[in-house]
């Protein structure tokens, strides 16, 4: 058999890489010299390919090399319209058209050559992103106008709902919010997210952008969360901006709550401890100043434990006895955050996670833990199943057990990690499994549904992992785990390629799941524990492989070990003796015929012969002869004898 031949210098793919190289470079003498060897069609090939999931085009677009650009479109009659993915400040945009691309960058003629060539000036990224959106977000004020000369809609929204005024406010460019005012952009117009103008001004923290939105009758409006615009500029901290609608005609309380807020972020994002207790005195003081209408402050019905019982300040002599305690202060402002954002809000339970991860690294792992646990408590309460935070809480959890129970210089971080703490969120992690299945929607899911239940479970093998190694277990505690995993399992979730847990399990790629290392699989005692739970051995990913199969992938010659990136060890082939102890069939085809032992790339000791049963070797007879078997056998070994 002939090897395949490297591609000759007449080949349109020898030169891909360099053309995009060039295009970057803007090296047009050198990209017409290549293509003298090409004919017409080649050539077109060649500009409409996609390298790293961008074309020709787009490279020269985003890098603004307006010769290139007029070559690529006039003499290659490259598409002016293909996508593709560009980064910008370390985000990639995916479905971005070149235009969208020179728009972004602030290549004035390149937008106009692309224009004057047809381009369509609303054609948006994946996102829903207009090249208006995309030259507002960075100040491209001629590029604006110039789209807006042509055709662009200044009200097309991303999916998000933000429109091209909103992204100009949030990032502080008057002039351009300006011209979009005057050509009667709609100044009151609400995101997905129920936030104006307004709120993207007061979270910018431009005044003057603020003075020309309510020189346009902007509202005073809430968003989704019922966060009105001083109170999202006091979750910022921006005090101009406070303190200008705090001189407005609103409401007290909506005064006394944005001073309230300002403080508690004084406290713990700009860790000023003296200015946060003049914003609270000065809150205090709105609330009592007028004698007759006292606003008293809400009284939680239950001090929190996660809060040391800390309860709310009620008057200055409240506020002055806490100046020299900083971490009463502290808790302070979660409980302000908590009682005005609510437990919704993004804000409320990132503080809160905040200051466990300080209480963590100063080595109090106990007050990080009771911090964690009342957020997870409130995020699974109030968001909707399976959300991003809720994710992320559970694998700061993962990370930081996997932390306490790992060695450093020889020794134990934490010496006495608490088995009920790691099972209580194992258990608060197939909760949230079980609300995301009875929630997800029959049929065809979107990719975003899709996405946060394959993560979900990937960070649960990570918790079960921790749960497997036992190490301080009651025999009660087992029980409960064991019980609640046998409910998981008989859930029968599949993740990504159909993956059962024990798929996952024996899979290399269940190891990444975040930024930290946590556990390394295929993990052994995560195989015996799934099994002693009721998983089923021989059960079938999309493609017909069982995890034997995937085990079978990872195995190693015998007397070897895989070196894990922990420096631990994985013996790949006690994996495989264990899945065939209990009764995975080693002679199982999936869907491209291959059996598990197909798939093995080093000998192995284990002896097929040895878990081979008498219905197997029937079996391969009857597929092996080509015996009719389909309504000559019971219908239930029907499957059984398809899969040899």
């Amino acid at each position: 058999m002939s090897k395949k031949q490297p591609p000759s210098s007449r080949d349109p793919k020898f030169y891909l890489v360099s053309v995009f190289t060039a295009a970057r470079d803007g090296k047009l003498c050198r990209i017409k010299k290549w293509f003298q060897n090409f004919n017409k069609e080649e050539i077109k090939w060649i500009v409409s390919q996609i390298v790293d999931s961008t074309t020709p085009l787009i490279v020269a677009c985003r890098h603004g090399h307006i010769d290139v650009v007029t070559y690529f479109i006039e003499q290659c009659k490259a598409d002016i319209e293909q996508v593709g993915s560009v980064t910008f400040d370390g985000e990639t945009i995916d479905g971005a058209p070149p235009l969208w691309c020179a728009a972004a960058a602030g290549h004035y003629q390149t937008v106009s050559t692309l224009i004057k060539h047809g381009a369509k000036v609303n054609h948006t990224t994946f996102s829903n992103s207009t090249p208006l959106r995309a030259a507002c977000f960075d100040g491209h004020y001629d590029i604006v106008k110039y789209l807006i000369q042509h055709g662009a809609d200044i009200e097309l929204a991303n999916r998000h709902g933000h429109t091209c005024l909103m992204i100009s406010c949030y990032k502080g460019h008057y002039k351009i919010g300006e011209y979009l005012l005057h050509l009667g952009a709609d100044v009151n117009r609400k995101s997905v997210r129920g936030n104006t103008a307004l709120h993207d001004c007061a979270e910018s923290g431009s005044l003057e952008i603020m003075r020309l939105l309510l020189k346009h009758r902007a509202k005073m409006d809430t968003d989704a969360y019922g966060i009105t615009p001083i109170k999202a500029a006091a979750v910022a901290g921006h005090v101009n901006i406070v303190d200008y609608l705090a001189a407005e005609d609103l409401p007290r309380t909506e005064k006394i709550d944005a001073l309230e807020l300002v403080g508690a972020t004084f406290v713990d994002k700009k860790r000023d401890m003296h200015q946060a207790i003049g914003f609270w005195e000065r809150a205090m003081e709105l609330r009592y100043n007028d004698k007759v209408h006292v606003v008293h402050k809400h009284k939680c019905a239950k001090p929190v434990s996660a809060y040391e019982y800390t309860v709310e300040a009620q008057s200055r002599q409240d506020l002055e006895n806490m100046v020299g305690d900083p971490d009463e202060m502290r808790m302070q402002a979660l409980l302000i955050r908590e009682r005005i954002l609510g437990p919704a809000h993004p804000d409320t339970t990132y503080y809160i996670r905040y200051r466990g991860a300080v209480y963590a690294d100063s080595g109090n792992f106990e007050r990080c833990i009771m911090l964690w646990m009342y957020a997870l408590e409130m995020q699974q309460e109030a968001l909707e199943p399976l959300n991003p935070m809720t994710q992320s809480s559970l694998l700061s959890f993962a990370e930081l057990f996997a932390y306490m129970l790992s060695e450093r210089n020889i020794e134990r971080v934490y010496q006495h990690v608490p088995f009920g703490d790691v099972a209580v969120v194992y258990l608060k992690g197939i909760t949230e499994m079980k609300r995301g299945v009875a929630q997800l929607p029959f049929g065809p899911q979107q990719e975003k549904e899709t996405t946060n239940f394959n993560r979900t479970l990937l960070i649960l093998m990570h918790l079960m992992c921790l749960i497997a190694k036992r190490e301080g277990a009651t025999p009660l505690q087992m029980e409960d785990v064991k019980r609640a995993t046998y409910q998981l399992v008989k859930l029968q979730l599949r993740g990504s390629k159909g993956f059962t847990v024990l798929h996952l399990a024996v899979d290399k790629a269940t190891s990444s799941v975040g930024r930290y290392p946590v556990c390394e699989f295929p993990d052994r005692r995560v195989v015996q524990f799934l099994l002693e739970c009721g998983a089923d051995s021989n059960v079938l990913d999309v493609s017909g492989n069982s995890p034997l199969h995937i085990a079978s992938t990872n195995a190693v010659a015998p007397g070897s070990s895989t070196i894990t990136t922990n420096g631990s060890k994985v013996d790949n082939n006690e994996i495989m003796k264990l899945l065939l102890d209990r009764g995975a069939h080693c002679d199982f085809r999936n869907l491209d015929g291959h059996t598990p032992l197909d798939l093995l790339k080093v000998s192995c000791d284990l002896a097929p012969i040895n878990y081979t049963k008498l219905q197997c070797l029937a079996a391969r007879c009857i597929i092996e002869n080509k015996i009719p078997y389909l309504g000559n056998i019971p219908k239930a070994l029907e499957g059984f004898v398809a899969m040899h």
